[in-house]
């Protein structure tokens, strides 16, 4: 029995780790500076979590910050809402920018681009600084 208690509790810290594993998202570039830095670690809540929304991507305003997949980027881009609008089709968009730019992002987000929101206390995003500059310095970016 004792086996047993000792495999299953086990098996939780793996699936409990798994799940906070994917609630993080490391920064990879500068574009978010002084907010979040390279390295560091941003928590999230995701459009679609094993079925789940935690957030709603139509739901989203003006100074939250997105994790989306950008037409013109080959990897998820974190960078904030500064604007919302509809496209000639009534199709709603987000503008978006990296609060380190000068410029806005080059194309719109539409909500199906949206992956996640960066998880916010107050106005505060909920990061872990530099923890994540080991999965930057591995994956060569």
């Amino acid at each position: 029995m004792s086996n047993t208690r000792e495999i299953l509790s086990y098996i939780a810290i793996i699936i409990i780790g798994i799940i906070i594993a994917q609630h993080m998202n490391v920064v990879v570039s500068g574009s978010m500076e002084p907010v979040f830095y390279r390295g560091d670690i941003v928590v999230i809540e995701k459009t679609d979590f094993l079925g789940i929304n935690e957030i709603n991507p139509d739901n989203l305003k003006i100074g939250d910050i997105i994790v989306y997949n950008a037409t013109w980027f080959p990897e998820p881009v974190i960078h904030r809402i500064i604007a919302t609008d509809t496209n000639s089709n009534g199709t709603p968009y987000y503008t978006t920018k990296g609060d380190n730019n000068k410029v806005p992002d080059p194309a719109p987000v539409y909500h199906n681009q949206v992956l996640a929101k960066v998880v916010s206390i107050g106005n505060i995003p909920f990061i872990i600084p530099k923890i994540g500059y080991l999965t930057v310095w591995i994956r060569g970016l």
